[in-house]
């Protein structure tokens, strides 16, 4: 009875960051969904409402200050998907505006900030060594994902 005892009180401990590798398993499948197809599943992104949820209650600390600034990140890439007729997607937009609801607004700047880095030195690198066009494209979920886990990584 006492290791269920201890094992309730871990879980309890490290909720949050058990919340968050829940989260990075949901932004591995999307990444691999976007990989392989360059399309990702309305109903399956939606669904990381429900983990992301949970983040944020499994933090114990809210600010709806930045939770809203968070998703107002979010909701500004999906007025920008639509201006440039999905050139960035809805997918990748939706996907943010769920991160920014869970991780707050300076850490979806920071995941941001180092996703897009990480896309223009896969970008230049594709230019390059393949030689691609500027109008090739990639899926840029596998981006936030790394830079997700490289935030959890680093203490985000």
């Amino acid at each position: 009875m006492l290791k269920v005892k201890e094992a309730a009180e871990l879980l309890i401990q490290y909720r949050e960051t058990i919340c968050r590798i829940i989260f990075a398993g949901y932004m591995i499948a999307l990444s691999i969904m976007d990989i392989r197809w360059k399309k990702v599943r309305i109903e399956f992104l939606l669904a990381g409402i429900f983990p992301a949820a949970a983040g944020v209650l499994c933090a114990g600390k809210f600010s709806a200050i930045l939770t809203a600034g968070g998703i107002a990140v979010g909701i500004i890439f999906l007025i920008i998907s639509r201006i440039t007729g999905e050139a960035f997607g809805y997918g990748d937009s939706i996907l943010i505006v769920i991160m920014g609801g869970m991780i707050g607004f300076w850490n979806i700047l920071s995941i941001l900030m180092a996703a897009f880095l990480m896309a223009s030195g896969y970008s230049a690198f594709l230019l390059i060594v393949r030689k691609f066009s500027r109008k090739s494209s990639f899926p840029f979920i596998p981006f936030l994902t790394v830079s997700y886990i490289g935030g959890m990584i680093c203490g985000m």
